[in-house]
């Protein structure tokens, strides 16, 4: 973080927007897990103009971070440093023509599961079982019960730290299992999917089987981060968690599902530190009785500040 005075004169010179600024934002409750700290500058656009302007007018060197739903995000106990973007309301839109749906980045993957079965197209089914917003879905090729989102993605827009507008094709966005190779810095705006004509009773019976699937398997209903840890080529994750024996292991005010082990709980008086150290904790056994380094799934940002 700035010192003070720096901070005070970053914060005042603020291009001027149409959407809202909030200063010492707190991000905690604005993800799944609850936890974490402040935002200095928070910022929600009202639309992609405006945006667009505020990213032309804001100095380079103030870092931007963006965030979805937090369905899939630790926000780390010392905040995040610079403007957080966070899209809503127009960047919401879902639109259906014929068997192409294009859908803002802000729209929610179940939403647009349930508007594709609503027009009777097949192949986005999977995206009922992926926590999160489209934005999200494409920034880490997001998938689930066999589908992923480059099985569908014909292309995406985004804006990038200069405010200007890209399209994307599926090569562009270089998608490959839980990564997408567009520069860090480019905000998703949109997606366009392509789906296929389908029986709708045949979609609607997949759409079940995926929720009873979820339900069944996966702790819901509490403070998680989704999916924690990439499965490694050839294996599962949770597999190896509970081979390591970590099923169950707590950490301060953080826990080991019992029911899924490759999620992490905040069982309600969690620090993000207990979170991530827990994440560690199990990263490390994994390696010590498999030899296999798992990776994060799970986004971290910001500052660990004093409870790391």
């Amino acid at each position: 973080m700035m010192n003070a005075a720096a901070r005070k004169a970053w914060i005042k010179s603020l291009p001027k927007t149409r959407g809202r600024l909030t200063v010492d934002a707190p991000l905690g409750g604005l993800t799944w897990f609850r936890v974490g700290g402040n935002a200095e500058v928070l910022f929600r656009p009202a639309d992609v103009d405006d945006l667009a302007e505020f990213l032309m007018q804001l100095p380079l060197d103030i870092p931007v971070t963006v965030i979805g739903v937090g369905s899939n995000l630790l926000v780390r106990d010392g905040g995040v440093s610079g403007v957080v973007v966070r899209l809503a309301g127009s960047f919401g839109h879902i639109d259906v023509m014929g068997d192409i749906i294009t859908a803002g980045a802000a729209a929610l993957d179940l939403t647009v599961a349930l508007t594709a079965e609503e027009a009777g197209l097949t192949g986005m089914e999977f995206l009922s079982g992926v926590p999160g917003t489209i934005g999200g879905a494409l920034r880490m090729n997001a998938g689930a019960f066999g589908g992923e989102m480059k099985d569908i993605t014909l292309s995406a827009t985004a804006i990038d730290r200069a405010g200007t507008t890209q399209l994307l094709t599926l090569p562009d966005l270089d998608m490959s299992y839980r990564h997408c190779g567009c520069p860090d810095e480019y905000i998703f705006l949109s997606a366009t999917l392509q789906g296929k004509r389908g029986q709708p009773a045949a979609i609607a019976a997949k759409m079940a089987e995926i929720k009873t699937a979820r339900e069944d398997s996966q702790p819901t209903r509490v403070r998680t981060g989704g999916s924690t840890f990439a499965n490694p080529p050839g294996q599962k994750a949770w597999e190896l968690i509970d081979k390591a024996g970590c099923r169950g292991l707590v950490m301060g005010g953080a826990q080991v599902s019992e029911k899924h082990c490759n999620f992490l709980l905040n069982l309600g008086e969690a620090s993000a530190a207990d979170i991530e150290n827990l994440g560690d904790e199990v990263r490390r056994r994994v390696l010590e009785t498999s030899g296999i380094e798992l990776e994060w799934e799970i986004r971290r940002i910001g500052d660990k500040g004093e409870h790391a």
